[in-house]
């Protein structure tokens, strides 16, 4: 098998840890943070424009690359990798989050999931067997087990249903997997009740997947229940399996969930806040819009290396959002990509040098003080 990881180092204080994820498409170093390609691609930018960003992994989506062009299409054409000019480790979700967002457009049963596409109205299922298929047929190189993704809140009962669901479609992921260039990762649920994410921790390990992550988190639950589910459950995954935290992107939930050894992080945060006109920096939060940028000489952050900040004024970027240019939306993706680029490589050099908590400590603060600038 291709896929292998490694913990590297352990910061001396913290949970954080340095590691290594190899695959049949390269190397990736971790924590890392996987900008969204649902359809293929990353919104605004080039395949290439990702590389000289510093992107080493990218996540697709099999619910929507399902329905269109459809994954036998893209099989046919020689697999997501080289259908969208990719050549770096892609991640695909099985589209629980999606089948879940559909809401009465979609039922569960044992077998799997009956559901209405939300392009056409047109009906489909898709089981276990089917996900794995799917990624299988697009030829990622790491593949998520379908589950159920538990909403919030819900009752302990609902819960409980609800992760046996899970656990019972993970044993037939397992079972349906086939390409062993692919890993395969398993999903805790459990919704908000720690004995049922420890009871569903216990059960994937023993089926023996090649990762785990933490999913059912950011779906409404208030900050400090995801927090006290990362700090409770993560650490209770095996120590030599990578640790995906599912979409979950804030670059201070990041910087605090590291501390406590999450090694993957994915979330459409940079990239549709860039879209927006939200521009991430360590000093505020530049909202382009705003009539103060409207004759600013400077880049939107003096320390950042992008293509952006290197060459446009803030009052440029202004002019191009507010007449509703696309050059606007793909200048402010290349400088939010790099900002989270540019966060997970002072993540991992401070792990390196043993002196995480450190840099936790002076980078929440400075959050801290920017939210309150920007509220002001």
């Amino acid at each position: 098998m291709s896929f292998h990881f490694e913990v590297l180092k352990k910061d001396i204080q913290s949970g954080a840890r340095l590691g290594r994820i190899m695959t049949s498409h390269g190397e990736v170093q971790t924590p890392v943070f996987m900008p969204v390609g649902t359809q293929g691609t990353v919104k605004a930018l080039l395949p290439e424009t990702l590389s000289e960003l510093g992107v080493e992994m990218i996540l697709g989506n099999t619910y929507h690359l399902y329905l269109r062009p459809g994954h036998q299409l893209i099989r046919d054409l020689g697999g997501l990798h080289h259908f969208m000019h990719w050549d770096k480790p892609i991640l695909t979700d099985s589209g629980g989050f999606q089948v879940y967002s559909l809401g009465a457009l979609r039922k569960i049963t044992e077998a799997g999931v009956l559901f209405q596409s939300h392009i056409d109205g047109s009906r489909h299922f898709i089981s276990p067997e089917i996900a794995v298929s799917i990624q299988e047929a697009l030829g990622s190189d790491i593949v998520m087990c379908l589950d159920e993704c538990t909403p919030y809140p819900v009752t302990l009962r609902e819960a409980e249903k609800s992760l046996d669901l899970t656990l019972q479609w993970a044993v037939r992921s397992k079972k349906a997997a086939k390409n062993s260039e692919q890993a395969l990762f398993g999903i805790v649920q459990g919704g908000m009740y720690p004995d049922l994410r420890k009871k569903s921790v216990e059960k994937l390990v023993e089926i023996n997947f090649d990762g785990y992550a933490l999913g059912g988190l950011s779906v409404g639950e208030p900050k400090e229940i995801m927090m006290n589910t990362v700090v409770n459950i993560n650490p209770l995954l095996p120590f030599d399996k990578p640790r995906y935290l599912m979409g979950v992107g804030l670059p201070e939930d990041i910087v605090a969930c590291v501390d406590h050894g999450v090694d993957l992080f994915d979330c459409v945060i940079p990239t549709r806040s860039a879209r927006n006109g939200l521009l991430f920096t360590n000093h505020e939060k530049v909202v382009i819009k705003h009539a103060r940028y409207r004759d600013d000489p400077l880049p939107v952050d003096r320390l950042c290396d992008c293509y952006t900040c290197r060459n446009y004024s803030r009052a440029y970027l202004r002019h191009l959002f507010m007449a509703k240019e696309i050059l606007a939306m793909v200048l402010n993706t290349i400088h939010n990509v790099r900002f989270y680029m540019r966060l997970m490589e002072r993540i991992r050099e401070a792990i390196r040098e043993d002196r995480y908590l450190e840099f936790k400590e002076k980078f929440l603060s400075s959050r801290r003080l920017i939210d309150r600038m920007t509220l002001k």
